[in-house]
């Protein structure tokens, strides 16, 4: 996926750069965590940002195992494995579903699966 017309965005409590752009007609939101910076606390962070329609990409070296209990009520959520060996998940919002995410609930006890 290419995200066009990318920019820097400031996303309160993210520990890497975020990135907003589009892709397609779908505002998109991209942050890469796989050489250091929390995934958890990033991803969290990107989420809370979400709004419904708008999508999240992360690049990491695994997929966030942990992360997809604490979310899944509120979103969806696919993995694809890059050629580079990373992981890329995309997230989006559910339609009309409750705010239910604790997006404080950064440890994980998961790791990649």
């Amino acid at each position: 996926m290419n995200l066009e017309n990318a920019s820097i965005v400031t996303v309160e409590n993210a520990t890497v750069e975020f990135k907003k752009g589009t892709i397609g007609t779908i505002t998109t939101y991209e942050f890469d965590t796989s050489k250091g910076g929390h995934p958890m606390v990033n991803a969290m962070a990107g989420l809370a940002v979400l709004k419904e329609g708008e999508q999240l990409i992360m690049i990491n070296h695994c997929a966030p195992s942990g992360l997809f209990p604490k979310i899944e009520k509120e979103f969806d959520f696919a993995n694809q494995e890059l050629p580079n060996g990373l992981t890329q998940t995309v997230f989006s919002k559910k339609s009309e579903v409750s705010n239910t995410t604790d997006f404080s609930a950064t440890s994980c006890g998961g790791g990649c699966g």
